[in-house]
């Protein structure tokens, strides 16, 4: 007797299903529809009465009114378990790379693999006894997977306490052998795997609190580092126009960033940002193993070509595989590219559900969904006293570059930092092109305030006098005002500005950072004295190329220290000039 809970398809609008069924169902269960031998799978978004409404993360072309739907009973979910380290995933976790070796380049429609292969053998070493008690979260042992201690853990919906009856020994298992098995106070007993399944729409909560992120993340981009920080376990946004680099911004984070874990959710975006992304991960070597990048690295891959619908699964499966690396005492670094497009396809999804739109037809809850999604980020404690964090970082594409639309909007509202992207910076090659004026941070970086501060005032009071200059010349305006100009032009050109094809300059560690800012403010604090414009120009394009010249000296080497006393010297005839006068 066929138990399964099946129904037919009433009406299909573009990847909108509407099914009839007769038995029970829920909210974002996962339904599969039957067409041809194809098996298009689907999550429940809307129930009304005896009808649900599925939006499918395939093709419906073909599909007919009265095709049978089968219900799994289950929620969208994705597989966790050692192996997910190097993978590239679609938004519903298909291998990609599988999917081509089996079926080519055009993957056919209702396919899927599993995500994890099932008979490699993992060296796994116990970390329990028999006796023990346990709960969800708990480690039972570790495999390794690259440079980490994958641990292998009590599964999270398991939230009661066990007692430990038995557990391998030390040895080589596949992720589907029963490592351990458990036993509750009722006297159940359960058989443990290294893998098991997790809702995506659900946060993952197996730890004993929740800490107020407060420690920078280092990324080792200047601008960013000093000015508008991020801390382990924060979120922030980088909204900008196209083509003002924020794909690139985030490799570079990726590469360089103080963090053990880098998830890529490639949402939407276009295939060729794509296959670039896919193309140099593998070939960008690791600062921190000298390996590939790609070692510690997992990409979830979802391109504007592909059925909308599968956008909003792809950020999903992206989180939730952050927390479980967060569950194992790692720093996580998340970033999203592009959550506008995550944003356009629940416009057409809301639009196909005839719900009442809101502002520029976005659904009415769109700030909610994007505060429920940035809230994930986090930095917590473990059972076992270990601090894991995963942090966000998500692209935003306004339309025609305005910072006032709805899905920039609502993600300022719950991010700790704003890191906006200029078309005229990116225009004058000013790289990064994140606007100092109008970035802002809530975090608190490892740079002293009163410093950050400085930097602040004179940049504002440089762009105040550039626009004057704009209007009146450069005779219009006087000596100290001009001074005060090529200050702030200074900092940008050899501090906020940062060439990421050169090795040195392209990162810069906290103790270079600390040292060469300090410097830079000094320098802006200093009263100068000149004889006209000429002269002042002149000096300070000196002091520019010699600053630009000590960036691209490795920290601490012998010729960093050569060309810090040419910097010196530099800096010496000014003011030997000042006594002069």
């Amino acid at each position: 007797m066929d138990r399964k809970n099946k129904g037919f398809i009433r009406a299909v609008s573009g990847n909108l299903v509407t099914a009839e069924f007769t038995k029970k169902v829920r909210q974002n269960e996962v339904g599969y529809i039957l067409n041809s031998g194809e098996r298009l799978k689907s999550e429940v978004i809307r129930i009304k009465g005896s009808m649900a409404e599925l939006q499918v993360f395939e093709e419906t072309r073909g599909l007919k009114v009265k095709d049978k739907v089968e219900f799994s009973g289950e929620l969208l979910s994705v597989e966790l378990g050692p192996g997910l380290l190097g993978q590239v995933y679609d938004g519903l976790q298909n291998p990609l790379q599988d999917m081509a070796e089996k079926y080519g380049f055009f993957i056919p429609r209702g396919v899927s693999l599993p995500a994890i292969h099932h008979f490699k053998a993992w060296d796994f070493e116990p970390q329990i006894e028999e006796g023990d008690i346990v709960s969800a979260g708990h480690f039972l042992g570790w495999v390794p997977e690259g440079i980490f201690r994958h641990q292998i853990m009590v599964p999270f919906d398991m939230m009661d306490h066990y007692r430990v009856i038995s557990i391998v020994q030390k040895g080589s298992y596949k992720i589907q052998d029963t490592i351990a098995e458990l036993e509750d106070r009722d006297g159940k007993r359960y058989k443990i795997g290294m893998t098991f399944n997790w809702p995506v729409r659900i946060p993952i909560k197996a730890y004993s609190e929740r800490l107020m992120p407060i420690e920078p993340l280092i990324t080792k981009i200047r601008i960013i580092d000093t000015l508008v920080p991020v801390a382990k376990g924060g979120s922030y946004c980088i909204p900008g126009p196209f083509g003002a680099g924020k794909t690139v911004l985030q490799q570079i984070t990726a590469r360089y960033a103080e963090v053990d874990i880098v998830i890529i959710a490639a949402c939407g975006e276009r295939a060729g940002e794509v296959v670039e992304t896919l193309r140099e991960f593998p070939k960008i070597t690791d600062p921190r193993t000298g390996h590939s990048l790609q070692e510690r690295t997992i990409i979830i891959c979802n391109t504007s070509s592909m059925p909308v619908a599968s956008r909003e699964s792809s950020v999903y499966t992206a989180i939730t595989i952050a927390e479980y690396y967060r569950q194992m005492g790692l720093n996580t670094l998340l970033l999203a590219d592009s959550t506008s497009r995550w944003a356009q396809a629940m416009r057409e999804i809301s639009g196909r559900l005839e719900e009442i739109p809101g502002d520029e037809a976005y659904p009415a809850y769109l700030e909610s969904r994007i505060a429920n999604f940035y809230e994930r980020a986090g930095l917590v404690r473990l059972y076992n006293g270990k601090i894991g964090s995963v942090t966000i970082g998500g692209t935003v594409s306004p339309a025609g570059g305005t910072f006032e639309e709805p899905v920039t909007q609502g993600t300022l509202k719950v991010v700790g930092a704003f890191h906006g992207l200029s078309r005229a910076r990116a225009n004058a090659r000013r790289f990064p092109s994140i606007d100092p004026h109008e970035s802002w941070s809530k975090y608190k970086g490892f740079i002293e305030p009163g410093q950050i501060e400085t930097a602040h005032t004179i940049l504002f009071k440089g762009k105040e006098i550039d626009q004057m200059m704009k209007v009146v010349g450069e005779e219009g305006i006087s000596l100290e005002d001009y001074v005060d100009y090529l200050k702030a032009e200074f900092l940008d050109r050899v501090y906020l500005q940062q060439n990421a094809f050169d090795e040195v300059d392209g990162s810069t560690p906290k103790e270079r950072q600390i040292y060469i800012f300090d410097f830079v403010v000094k320098i802006i604090r200093s009263k100068f004295v000149f004889d006209d414009k000429d002269h002042t120009l002149r000096y300070f394009q000196s002091l520019e190329n010699a600053f630009i010249n000590w960036n691209y000296k490795p920290w601490e080497s012998e010729e960093f220290k050569e060309a810090e006393k040419d910097l010196r010297r530099t800096l010496d005839e000014a003011r030997e000039h000042e006594e002069s006068l």
